[in-house]
């Protein structure tokens, strides 16, 4: 065999490789929070945070209400988070998901993945991006607003 159609090879059985392999499962994802949605609320919580705990040793507790973000096609997305001593324990969608939406699933998975990271450093949902986006840059906000 010549060494392009070797390299070929073993690059195309590295690449199925790679695809076939599935990420482990979280057993600390698997018993996250159900994900509260009111996407029909017409007002939306005053911006900023409002500590329901105190601070043990600078690390933040409390809840904590992430910006409105403009979504695009999805509409505005807002969630506000639950932190205890530090460690982010609840992600709540206020607005901007619909129940019956294609986004409904996605916030699932995006909360999952928060909650597992302990960041907004998480990957979109394909097929809700607008959604995903939104929901990653108003997290990332009520993140900001809980750690000063």
């Amino acid at each position: 065999m010549s060494r392009p159609v070797m390299a070929t090879t073993a690059t195309v059985a590295g690449v199925v490789l790679i695809l076939a392999l599935k990420p482990q499962e979280n057993p600390a994802v698997a018993a996250a929070p159900p994900v509260r949605s009111s996407a029909g609320t017409s007002t939306s919580p005053p911006p900023g945070g409002s500590p329901s705990g105190a601070a043990d040793s600078g690390r933040p507790s409390g809840t904590f209400t992430g910006d409105t973000v403009n979504a695009g096609q999805g509409g505005a997305v807002q969630v506000e988070i639950t932190m205890n001593q530090g460690r982010l324990t609840s992600v709540d969608v206020l607005q901007g998901v619909h129940e019956a939406g294609p986004s409904a699933g996605a916030v699932a998975r995006l909360t999952q993945e928060a909650l597992a990271a302990q960041s907004a450093r998480i990957d979109a949902v394909s097929g809700a991006t607008f959604t995903s986006e939104g929901y990653v840059s108003s997290l990332q906000s009520a993140l900001d607003r809980a750690n000063g």
